[in-house]
């Protein structure tokens, strides 16, 4: 079998996969793009961040119906086809991963849909439903992205007990759905499937929700689950699970107590796990942590030098924005660039209801690290904007360097949090100052002035609030 030679072969067709193939065929590199799926995308547009933010819409259109009684719009109670539901996200779904094909023809990226194996450090074989095609190249980058964790405990080989894949497909709503994993999946997840009507309970094996947010942000998410799930349990442990009929039974162990219960469908959202099997990878120098992702350098470099890896097979904050900058630094170290991923911002959204994203040093990582910081916050009940949409409960927050006054970190709580965070990162990456922030005029009314009035309010003089100068 005859080799085909290029400069670059990228294993992964993710968000950070697809866009260093694209990237690198711009600075005129001859790539060529091997996935296993036959829509390019990766998890994240066919089974992760792209259908669940479809089903999230859908659900707060539901919301806004219900609600709307207070202001003198009453509609009916809405009625679900889960079939048309589907049907729309799916649309979504094949738009997207349609362009991206015709980008990947446009940039003259060679898409081979197979398996991918390595062979050796610069030979990998594609397994194709044509038959095997050997590549050679000087170059691989790894984006293989990871899947969703499941407990060997859980899997019993029930279709009742499903990860996020299955339940993006909402092929029903469950009367009762319980959600193990209070992360941002099992909330997003968790909202979707009660505003569509399942009596969600949801359990967290620690003492809170998005245990990787800000508390101040993270309340006003727990207030929401508070009321639109059955329950939410903390410092709750399943213990394991048993099909019974056409429902699944639950042990569950709270504070040292046994106690059972039925449920109808389980969602296991207890994070994700990194494609590192059956890739051939011990035939090349590629070393892996103790929890199987690939180790790399700043750089993006394996432990072999033919070979990158980015995205969620490399550990870390596992997120699709977060691939895409490694993309980059990636083709850029492979062409010659002086590139690292070294203090760079990467932004966390949170698509619950309110939504909750943030940036840079947290107030909580501030006091582990024993770092000196000053907070300013701004509460979304002193803006205009928050309350012509009846949503006061939102929450602007800065984390400020005393000496310099340069923010090092945002976090905003509130409808529409993940479209306003990238104010925060830019003034972060750019080392602005809260002076910059309050001296910036934010059109009126809008949220986008919750980031200014907070840097006023570092300074004592907010218009909408009152703040005590110390």
């Amino acid at each position: 079998m005859e080799p085909t030679k290029t400069d670059i072969v990228v294993l992964g067709g993710g968000p950070g996969g697809y866009a260093a193939a694209f990237y690198a065929a711009d600075l005129g590199k001859r790539v060529i793009l091997v996935e296993k799926d036959p829509r390019l995308g990766g998890v994240c547009l066919n089974r992760g961040c792209i259908p669940s933010k479809a089903l999230l819409y859908a659900a707060h259109t539901m919301s806004a119906a219900r609600e709307s009684a207070h202001r003198g719009i009453t509609f009916t109670e809405p009625a679900i086809d889960t079939t048309k539901l589907r049907a729309w996200k799916e649309s979504i779904l094949t738009r997207l991963s349609g362009g991206i094909a015709q980008l990947a023809k446009m940039r003259g990226v060679q898409v081979i849909q197979g398996r991918g194996y390595f062979e050796e450090s610069r030979m990998l074989r594609a397994e194709t439903p044509q038959g095997q095609q050997l590549l050679t190249y000087d170059q691989a980058i790894i984006a293989v992205g990871s899947k969703s964790a499941m407990p060997k405990a859980f899997d019993l080989g029930n279709p009742r007990i499903v990860t996020s894949r299955e339940a993006l497909e909402v092929e029903d709503v469950p009367e009762s759905l319980l959600v193990i994993g209070g992360g941002y999946i099992g909330m997003e997840l968790g909202t979707v499937y009660a505003t569509l009507g399942s009596k969600v309970v949801l359990v967290e094996a620690l003492d809170t929700i998005l245990a990787g947010a800000d508390p101040d942000l993270a309340r006003p998410i727990a207030a929401y689950a508070k009321k639109a799930f059955k329950e939410t349990r903390l410092k709750t442990k399943v213990a394991k699970m048993a099909t019974s009929g056409r429902q699944i039974k639950v042990e569950f162990d709270l504070d040292g107590q046994k106690k059972e219960e039925l449920y109808d469908r389980v969602l296991v959202a207890v994070g994700r796990a990194p494609n590192a099997e059956n890739l051939g990878l011990e035939n090349t120098r590629v070393s892996f942590d103790d929890r199987g992702f690939i180790h790399v350098n700043q750089k993006q470099q394996t432990t072999d030098p033919a070979i990158y890896a980015i995205g969620d097979i490399v550990g870390g904050v596992l997120l699709a924005h977060k691939a895409a900058k490694e993309a980059r630094i990636a083709v850029e170290v492979i062409v010659g660039e002086d590139s690292a991923f070294v203090n760079v911002t990467i932004p966390a959204v949170v698509f619950t209801d309110p939504e909750v994203a943030w940036c840079g040093l947290t107030e909580a990582e501030a006091r582990a690290k024993g770092i000196e910081v000053k907070v300013a916050k701004f509460p979304w009940a002193a803006s205009g904007r928050a309350l012509s949409f009846d949503r006061p409960d939102g929450l602007t927050k800065l984390i400020i360097e005393p000496d310099t006054e340069r923010v090092l970190g945002v976090g905003i709580v509130g409808v529409g949090a993940g479209e306003l965070i990238s104010e925060g990162v830019l003034a972060v990456e750019m080392g602005a100052t809260a002076k910059d922030l309050s001296l910036a005029v934010h059109p009126h009314p809008t949220l986008s002035e919750t980031l200014m009035e907070a840097a006023e309010a570092f300074y004592g003089h907010a218009t909408h609030t009152l703040v005590r100068k110390k």
